[in-house]
């Protein structure tokens, strides 16, 4: 009689569909036996394109800075406008006392 003896499958590679790295998987024991992490792309080609870049990035934050800074100078008189009218309001139509509730009524 003769045996056949069961061969382990191989390991297998598969890619991580998060970061693309290359994962080796045991196939016995189900658990990663290697990790290569993916190579990732230069952001910029040289020093002068990043400097480029990060005084472009400078100067759109300066601008953000400025917008910001004007519009808390408009909601500061936008305010002082609605206060002044409800103080013109409220002296306009003196306080009667408490309201009258619908239960009041009965």
């Amino acid at each position: 009689m003769i045996r056949q003896m069961a061969k382990n499958p191989p390991n297998f590679e598969i890619t991580c569909p998060c970061c693309s790295a290359l994962l080796k998987v045991d196939t016995e024991t189900r658990a990663v036996i290697a990790h290569t992490a993916a190579v990732k792309p230069r952001m910029f080609a040289d020093m002068e394109d990043a400097a480029r870049a990060m005084k472009e990035q400078d100067t759109r934050r300066e601008s953000i800075f400025r917008q910001s800074v004007e519009a808390q100078k408009h909601a500061s008189e936008l305010l002082d406008k609605k206060f002044q009218e409800a103080v013109k309001k409220a002296k306009e139509s003196p306080d009667t006392g408490k309201p009258i509730r619908d239960f009041d009524l009965d």
